[in-house]
């Protein structure tokens, strides 16, 4: 795992002078040591902003900054003005925070339940997403919504700005893999780069033997059998990872999606398979026939998890499991492996040339996501559930999926939905960061 970027977030408690400022004040310091206690960096006034001409000021010193979220303490009733002064120009979700009411019987010291709800309603006529809390400022859930909601906007920042490579076009009657680069400049900000096959072919083709002879030697510590296959397409092979490595360190590419047939075998001679794992497993996500969602989507669950993502077709129902069979060529990423066992190679199970890996996906919670296209636009597909450990049910890299509805369920919805034929994993619990993102983005969701 990769440690994850250190969050930012802008934080701003605001009051108005009618109502109990020094308790306003005291509810305030404890929600910054709660946030600064949790590991997130705070910018924004640590005086409580009474006006509209203190709201404009915080606002315009959070806009210079790169925010993963912006908090709006509501340390007493304050009506939607400050709120839309200060999300005025800063670039991330708010997040309305009010905290619950002490019941006294005498006067209502903070009020700020009401605070938040005239400005949700402001924000949601201004057509700008937001989110919010009522919790005490020292409750450790609020502490974890803020990390989620933080996290999740980490990622849509980086994601403003990404490069991805897409190395040829997608293979025709995959229209599961066609893709909009306007339009996901104007959802994500993400940039695609087209990349021609034949440039790929040319830098693998004068890839630097002593290189490659050195990704072979680090690769036998790891898999059994690598001097089995045949040599000079295993060396391909290799070489069209070190060159696509190459590729995306000089391009600075988040990630990449590559037409990954017929022609490496046909003009090539070898299969990108390997490559496309090695390259998921340094975490430059590699997705094959030129699925740009696929490589996206692989992106922005590396950067929600820290680990290593996977694109994967689903092939077959496990009944005994109640389950789906996950399976790609050979190209999930070596750190999937399940440890039980060495990962061992093989050739492509229909072209016959090596190199591809080959093992069982380790059991674990797992997430799964997909960058979709409905009728209706974009949408984001998730689910969540557990690979349990199995024998390899085929040739190449597979698992099996116990999801949170049953299998034959989760089947039907991928089939009735129309889904693309690639999902995208990744180990670990990470569904409310989607969710949130997919709020930030104001995508419809869609559970598996």
């Amino acid at each position: 795992m990769t440690a994850l970027p250190a969050l930012a977030i802008g934080f701003v408690a605001i009051a108005r002078t009618t109502f109990d400022v020094e308790l306003a004040q005291e509810v305030a310091t404890r929600a910054r040591a709660l946030l600064t206690g949790g590991g997130l960096a705070l910018a924004g006034p640590e005086a409580l902003v009474t006006s509209l001409d203190e709201a404009a000021a915080a606002a315009a010193h959070l806009a210079g900054q790169s925010l993963d979220a912006l908090v709006i303490l509501q340390a007493t009733f304050a009506d939607s003005t400050l709120a839309l002064a200060l999300v005025d120009g800063v670039d991330a979700l708010p997040v309305l925070w009010a905290v619950p009411e002490a019941f006294t019987g005498g006067r209502l010291r903070l009020n700020a339940l009401c605070g938040i709800n005239l400005a949700a309603h402001a924000l949601m006529r201004a057509r700008r997403p937001y989110d919010y809390l009522l919790a005490a400022p020292d409750d450790p859930t609020a502490l974890a919504k803020v990390l989620t909601i933080a996290r999740a906007g980490q990622v849509r920042r980086r994601l403003r700005g990404a490069r991805i490579g897409q190395v040829g076009v997608h293979p025709d009657g995959f229209d599961t893999c066609r893709h909009d680069a306007a339009g996901l400049q104007r959802l994500l900000g993400v940039q695609i780069e087209p990349v021609e096959l034949a440039a790929v072919f040319e830098r693998a083709r004068a890839a630097d033997p002593s290189v490659v002879a050195a990704v072979a030697a680090g690769l036998r510590a790891r898999v059994a059998g690598l001097d089995d296959l045949e040599p000079e397409p295993t060396r391909g092979t290799l070489a069209v990872y070190t060159a696509l490595r190459d590729l995306a360190d000089q391009m600075q590419l988040a990630g990449l999606a590559v037409r990954c047939w017929p022609e490496f075998f046909t003009d090539l001679g070898c299969a990108a398979c390997g490559a496309l794992s090695l390259l998921s497993n340094d975490h430059t996500p590699g997705a094959c026939e030129a699925d740009v969602h696929g490589a996206i989507t692989q992106v922005l669950l590396q950067w929600i998890s820290g680990e290593p993502a996977f694109g994967t077709d689903v092939v077959a129902l496990d009944p005994d499991n109640d389950g789906l069979v996950l399976w790609h060529c050979g190209q999930a990423p070596l750190a999937m492996a399940d440890p039980e066992s060495q990962p061992g190679v093989t050739i492509h199970s229909n072209r016959r040339l090596p190199l591809l890996f080959e093992f069982a996906l380790k059991p674990g919670r797992v997430t799964l996501a997909r960058l979709s296209v409905g009728p209706a636009g974009y949408r984001l597909v998730v689910g969540a559930g557990e690979i349990v450990r199995a024998p390899r049910r085929f040739s190449g890299t597979t698992g099996v999926l116990r999801g949170e509805r049953p299998a034959a369920a989760v089947l039907d919805t991928i089939l009735e939905e129309g889904l693309e034929h690639h999902l995208t994993l990744t180990y670990g619990d990470h569904l409310p960061v989607l969710l949130a993102l997919a709020k930030m983005l104001q995508l419809p969701v869609l559970r598996l």
